[in-house]
This record gives C-alpha cells, sequence and structure tokens, in this order.
C-alpha cells in the first residue's frame, strides 16, 4: 500500500485558503506554514493588545481545512459588526488568543483548537515570534507593516523582517525536511508568501530538502502589489529575494478571463496575470500551463480541485 505523501504549502490570505479546500479532499498529509506578519484589523489589535503572534491567516487556514459542519464554520469565521471592543473581531482569532492563553503558548493552542475543529492535517506558524514586515519604495522609502505596504501609491522594491533574529519554528523546519512536495502560494507575492519563507532559516531548508518544489502562480494581479506584473514577474521577485533553488516547477493559468469578470477587476485596479511564456521559460524551470480558475459571482479564484490534480501527478510515484 502506498504511503501517503508529505506536503508542505506556504502563504497565507485567500489563494492559500483556496488551494487548501481542494487539497484536502486528496490521500496526501498537508502541513500548512502561514505567515505571521499580519498587522492590521482584528489580529493586529490582538497582536498588540495580547502579545501574540496574529491570528488572522491561521484562523482561515484552519477553518479551510476543518471537517465540521458548516455552521461550525461560519461560527469560527464570524465577524462582529457592534459591540464596544468587539466590533471587527473574528470569534475565530478570539478562540486562538483564547486557546493561546489556556495552553501557555501558541502552538499548542493551535493545536488544540485544530482537534476542536477537526482539521485534516497540520498548521503551523513560520515563526513563533512577533515580526514585521517592511518594505523599500521606488523611492528609497521605507514602509514598514504590512497593511500600510500596498496602500503607499509607490513601487516596492524588496520586502524584509525586522527583528532580523527571529527564530523559525523548530516544528515548521521539521515539515519541510519531511515533505515530498513543497507549495508555494498561490496568495499575495509580497504581504503573504514572502514573509513566510523571508523567517531565517526556512529558505536554507527548503533549499537543502529533496522535495519537489512548486510556485503555484497567482491569476490576477494585486492592486499595490503587483500592478501589471506577468507571470514572469512573480517568478522574478521570488527568486531575487530567495534565489533559484526555491522552485522546481511553476504552475500557472493559461485560460482567458471573461469580460465581465475583467470589468470588476478593472474597476478596482486589478487585471489578469499574463502567462509571458518565454520569458517563464527562460529561468529553466518546468511550467505547467492549464486551465486553473474558476468563476463564483464575477470572482476569479482557483480551481483548487484542478491544482490539487495537477500537484497530486506530480508525487504520483509515492
Amino acid at each position: 500500500m502506498k504511503r501517503r505523501p508529505k506536503v508542505a504549502v506556504f502563504g497565507g490570505g485567500t489563494g492559500l485558503s483556496v488551494l487548501l479546500r481542494g487539497l484536502k479532499k486528496f490521500p496526501v498529509d498537508i502541513t500548512a506554514i502561514v505567515t505571521v506578519a499580519d498587522d492590521g484589523g482584528s489580529s493586529g489589535r490582538l497582536r498588540e493588545e495580547l502579545d501574540i503572534i496574529p491570528p488572522g491567516d491561521i484562523r482561515n487556514v484552519l477553518a479551510a481545512l476543518s471537517e465540521v459542519e458548516p455552521l461550525v464554520e461560519q461560527l469560527f469565521q464570524h465577524r462582529f459588526t457592534n459591540g464596544n471592543g468587539l466590533s471587527g473581531h473574528s470569534l475565530g482569532n478570539l478562540l486562538l488568543a483564547a486557546m493561546s492563553d489556556i495552553t501557555g503558548n501558541f502552538v499548542t493552542g493551535i493545536r488544540e483548537l485544530s482537534k476542536v475543529l477537526n482539521v485534516r492535517g497540520k498548521v503551523l506558524p513560520a515563526s513563533d515570534h512577533r515580526v514585521i514586515l517592511n518594505a523599500q519604495m521606488n523611492d528609497g522609502s521605507i514602509v514598514s507593516g504590512e497593511s500600510k505596504i500596498p496602500h503607499t501609491g509607490k513601487k516596492i522594491v524588496r520586502v524584509f523582517l525586522t527583528p532580523d533574529t527571529v527564530k523559525p519554528l523548530d516544528e515548521s523546519l521539521r515539515a519541510i525536511r519531511d515533505a515530498d512536495l513543497i507549495l508555494i502560494g498561490p496568495g499575495s507575492l509580497y504581504t503573504s508568501i514572502l514573509p513566510s519563507l523571508l523567517v531565517p532559516g526556512i529558505t536554507e531548508e527548503i533549499k537543502n530538502s529533496a522535495a519537489k518544489k512548486v510556485y503555484i502562480c497567482n491569476v490576477m494581479t494585486q492592486p499595490g502589489e503587483t500592478d501589471h506584473f506577468t507571470a514572469s514577474d512573480h517568478v522574478n521577485i521570488l527568486v531575487s529575494h530567495i534565489g533559484q533553488q526555491i522552485i522546481d516547477t511553476i504552475i500557472v493559468n493559461n485560460d482567458k478571463v471573461p469580460e465581465d469578470v475583467l470589468t470588476k477587476y478593472e474597476a478596482e485596479g486589478g487585471e489578469p496575470v499574463e502567462y509571458d511564456e518565454k520569458r517563464l521559460k527562460s529561468f529553466g524551470f518546468e511550467v505547467i500551463s492549464d486551465k486553473i480558475v474558476q468563476y463564483n459571482d464575477s470572482l476569479i479564484r482557483h480551481d483548487a480541485k484542478r491544482v490539487s490534480e495537477i500537484i497530486l501527478d506530480l508525487v504520483s510515484d509515492y
């Protein structure tokens, strides 16, 4: 009987959650390694008031991997809209904060809440230390804070973490070491994907891994972050930040986006990520292009089932 391949997934935000909802239906052992750089909204408030790592991205991943009744997931994701001190907070964020307090450790709190939610796989922060995401802009200025970076109206040159002494979580390093497949993305390039990879020790462990390393490219650009980016632009930013050895294979969308969907995104400053095949292949990585999107109420999302099938083909020998 074949063993289940072990998959380590990096990222945060909506893109990662969409992928995990599809991937959990396949026979793989999933470990999601999630960014801890969020400093906005409910997560930012809890981070400052309770001195914990921000729970928002971890909450979304727990919900994506959970196997509970829809109403329970809805309850976990519920966000209060009024109430003195409660307004803006997600119940799941509060539960993670409470479980961290009860167990005395945020990572232990995640593990215990995972049992309650019947989570399919493991969810780990890239680090259990608080970090700040910073960006150097094209005018030389430095913007500090993940939530501020996309709203400067300036082009991002590079991002980096402070303090630079932050340490990776040992369990996250072990998950990378044990993985048969390492997935990077999809998700916000500068503010969801890179913050996890830039934790000292994480990239080195990925480079040393014998696992297949796959980057799942975004299908739409993100205003204020990847304006007018092609697929090769996304890869170039990854390579310039963390080096060539981080990727073996790129999965990219080659399907044309319908006009009604384009209109909605154009109004918000987004556009499809162009599959610029020649430049993308010039990096020397394997490129898999396919129709990997689906549409729902004029929203474009990765087709998690199709992407998962492609991923499983890459580890079919296990």
